[in-house]
């Protein structure tokens, strides 16, 4: 495939949205902007989160790693403290981890986030050019490639609150597909009706961003990627190992009608866009990266992929799920527990309200109470081909004795592989990260040397990254921060800042170095 030596690459990411557009199969509505990319680039038609909510999901994308295997698979690990009882705390992963944007940088580009921070750890300074509303490619020295990404909320779970004033661009009368989980009611349908507007409203914005890259005359020298950061927002969706919750649209555009319109139906985790990312810049992919690059799949195919379900919010569950290209084995570690958690925010969707609702009732079909059981099998296996909604579990069946056998396995084998621990206490996954302590470990300070006119910076803690930035002495912001690599010349009055940060640990403060 000839590309660009150094292209540019700009991320396209919507929240909260399965596969719902035209030019996956789905035509509820029209998306223009969505569709001109997919007639001008390649459908990537089985891709799949790692987790069925987003902070995990993150976690993956940024470090190339699983979840589950980091201390990153439950949500919200430094918030809900006080319904949990435990410590915030931090996903930690081994020393050598960075983020990939870190590498990216290392490797000469100029990398932005605009805007969502959310990696259940907090990215160290030296992960971005630019992290914030205002960041943009057009910030950059122009002779710079860009890695950039835009985030698009409008698609969120929260969008589908009531009070909903959003401008209208989808039919209220417009037919919708209801799954067969969700009741087909006026309080259903309205909630689609708000889904598949915000996702409209979303393509809206993802045209603005598409117009500027055109207006700068980059296009042909720009790899677009859009994707969904995890599964569908609606209850029995979101937060699930089902396909659901997992399962998000992809579109990569290459420059110059590379393999335009076509169609790529390999298996694709999140964590292999960070190798992915790394071939498609000329990087080295470092050998700790637990996913593979896709650009080549004669030679990278994976045969599976796996997921987690643990913490959401204040209510926990486990939950490992393998999947190839047809059958899906989910195994839960907590059998004796009901699947419907009931998490305070999914509660406020009116069709959650109507879920329950009818729950109590009793009046709820036998599809959409299975949710609902009091406990739920040990096992369960789903042909994701002829049962997209994972309705008829087909572990008890012999027929499919052998597939069951040959999934669990290979989940037994992901598990050691990763070194999960599927239903450890949260609070002894927390002592683990924290190598016994009772506190977060905290980064040690940098420290500098002068030899021979030159400045050198070293932090004893293994995996720490280093960062610094030149503090004006006219009294105006510093400049940006830089990624430490080797020897610095420091000008005279000139003064730094540097901080050292490994990943789930605490930054180190930042010391102040002054030139003399």
């Amino acid at each position: 495939m000839a590309l660009p030596e150094k292209p540019n690459i700009l991320w396209l990411v919507t929240e909260d949205m399965g596969p719902y557009l035209p030019s996956f199969g789905d035509s509820t509505i029209q998306t223009p902007n969505l569709s001109r990319l997919a007639a001008e680039g390649v459908l990537f038609t089985n891709v799949y989160s790692p987790s069925g909510v987003c902070a995990p999901s993150r976690a993956s994308i940024a470090t190339g790693m699983y979840p589950s295997s980091i201390g990153a698979s439950n949500m919200r690990t430094t918030s809900y403290t006080d319904v949990t009882g435990l410590p915030a705390y931090e996903a930690v992963p081994s020393p050598e981890v960075k983020m990939f944007s870190e590498l990216l940088r290392l490797g000469g580009y100029y990398c932005t986030n605009n805007s969502k921070n959310d990696y259940q750890f907090q990215a160290p300074v030296t992960a971005w050019d630019e992290n914030g509303k205002e960041a943009h490619w057009r910030n950059r020295d122009k002779e710079k490639p860009f890695f950039s990404i835009f985030n698009f909320g409008v698609t969120h779970e929260s969008g589908l609150f009531e009070p909903y004033d959003r401008e209208e661009l989808v039919s209220k009368d417009t037919e919708f597909p209801i799954p067969p989980y969700l009741p087909n009611n006026d309080i259903v349908k309205r909630d689609m009706w708000k889904m598949y507007n915000n996702i409209a409203l979303m393509d809206v914005q993802v045209g603005k961003i598409l117009d500027e890259l055109e207006e700068d005359g980059l296009l042909e020298n720009t790899i677009i990627f859009f994707y969904g950061d995890h599964g569908g927002p609606l209850p029995r969706q979101k937060r699930l190992v089902y396909d659901a919750g997992l399962k998000v649209p992809m579109i990569i555009r290459y420059p110059n009608g590379v393999k335009a319109g076509s169609s790529d139906d390999q298996l694709i985790s999140f964590v292999d866009f960070a190798p992915t990312m790394l071939e498609l810049t000329g990087q080295e992919i470092p050998e700790y990266l637990q996913g593979q690059s896709f650009i080549d799949p004669e030679q990278s195919e994976r045969k599976y992929i796996h997921a987690a379900g643990d913490r959401f919010d204040g209510f926990t569950d486990a939950i490992r799920a393998v999947r190839d290209d047809r059958f899906k084995y989910i195994r839960n570690y907590r059998p004796e527990q009901g699947y419907y958690l009931p998490v305070a925010y999914r509660e406020r969707i009116p069709t959650m309200q109507e879920l329950l609702r009818l729950r109590d009732e009793g009046t709820l079909d036998e599809i959409q109470v299975l949710w609902f059981r009091e406990n739920k099998p040990r096992e369960e296996l789903f042909d994701c081909i002829n049962d997209p909604h994972e309705i008829n579990n087909l572990a008890l069946d012999p027929a499919y004795a052998d597939k069951l056998k040959e999934l669990s396995n290979e989940m037994d084998r992901w598990l050691s592989a990763i070194g999960d621990q599927p239903n450890i206490p949260e609070i002894e996954l927390i002592t683990k990260l924290w190598n016994g302590k009772d506190e977060q470990p905290v980064t040690e300070e940098p420290t500098v040397k002068v030899e021979k006119g030159k400045l050198l910076i070293e932090c004893v803690t293994p995996g720490a990254s280093i960062g610094y930035r030149v503090k004006m002495t006219d009294g105006n912001e510093p400049t940006p921060w830089q990624i430490y690599e080797e020897s610095l010349t420091l000008e005279e009055g000139e003064k730094l800042e540097i901080q050292a940060h490994r990943i789930g640990y605490k930054a180190s403060d930042i010391v102040l170095f002054e030139g003399d």
